[in-house]
């Protein structure tokens, strides 16, 4: 009897080594949010997040695994090899906020007064949470761009890195909106505007990418990319040196946290998380363009 298998599927899909890391993504998000909805619990828009970014992860993930097992992914309008590097670096930063988020704010030793059984799932959770974190780093390790090699521009350095840097600029997106104070100088909304700017030409960037569109575009993408993320940082050094000017000066703002400001909803809090991730980013736009002077291009893998 002639097997029905053959060509096609793609064994190779869950038994490589990427694969089994994605076997085990799959299972430890199932484990993890399963954890959570029967009796670890979550509340608030941090538990929400949390669990969010779990079963964001868990159907993206049985998607990826489905679409290469059956080679459905052939039939697709996607450069593939763009869009599984870049969600496989999106779901490693999403992963580890959620490992560091859930068990910061849910999990305690003590059982009062959730309870032992509540208490030792939340924990199970967060182990679990941890433990999905690290396959998809894995992932990302072991799909990355070798020296020499010609692969997707999403798993270079340079690719990589423009998930992280849509990542850190969502992060100060987040802290604006919590009373930050923006608004307060033209300066500083010059700040919010460099932020606004650098994050929607990074997204178009990736769309690009992994949509494998960047063959009919009338100018030289790749040339565009290295222009704008030198624009990018010129930029980014104007709102780091800004910023701090016009809210950490004493003529401006205040040097120091307020002694009344409320825990969690201070305006200083805000501005000094914004800062911090300001010079986060400026750093991984320099390195971003330090790295795109080596890389080669490919539109479609």
């Amino acid at each position: 009897m002639e097997s029905t298998g053959g060509p096609y599927l793609n064994t190779a899909a869950v038994t490589s080594p990427v694969g089994t890391a994605r076997l085990l993504q799959m299972t430890f998000g199932c484990t993890t949010f399963s954890l959570v909805a029967h009796q670890g619990g979550f509340s608030a828009a941090y538990g929400t997040f949390c669990m969010f970014v779990w079963t964001f992860c868990f159907a993206v993930t049985v998607f990826i695994i489905a679409c290469e097992f059956t080679h459905l992914h052939s039939c697709l309008s996607l450069s593939w090899g763009n869009f599984t590097a870049a969600f496989a670096m999106l779901a490693t930063l999403m992963s580890v906020t959620a490992a560091v988020i859930y068990p910061l704010y849910f999990v305690q030793l003590d059982c009062y007064p959730i309870g032992c059984e509540v208490r030792d799932f939340r924990i199970a959770a967060s182990v679990f949470a941890g433990l999905l974190f690290i396959v998809y780093a894995a992932e990302v390790f072991l799909t990355r761009a070798k020296p020499g090699q010609v692969t997707s521009y999403m798993a270079t350095v340079s690719g990589l890195l423009k998930i992280v840097q849509a990542f850190v600029a969502c992060i100060i997106f987040g802290a604006l909106v919590n009373d930050s104070q923006h608004g307060k100088y033209v300066a500083t909304q010059w700040c919010v505007a460099v932020y606004s700017f650098c994050f929607v030409v990074t997204v178009v960037v990736v769309a690009f990418s992994v949509t494998g569109k960047t063959a009919l575009l009338w100018f030289p993408f790749e040339r565009s990319v290295v222009i704008y993320t030198f624009g990018a940082v010129l930029l980014y050094v104007s709102a780091a040196v800004i910023w701090p000017v016009f809210c950490f000066d004493s003529k401006y703002g205040s040097p120091r946290r307020p002694g009344l400001c409320a825990k969690g909803r201070c305006p200083w809090d805000s501005q000094l998380v914004i800062a911090i991730f300001t010079y986060v980013n400026l750093l991984l736009y320099v390195v971003d363009l330090a790295y795109s002077q080596r890389i080669r291009f490919v539109s479609h893998l």
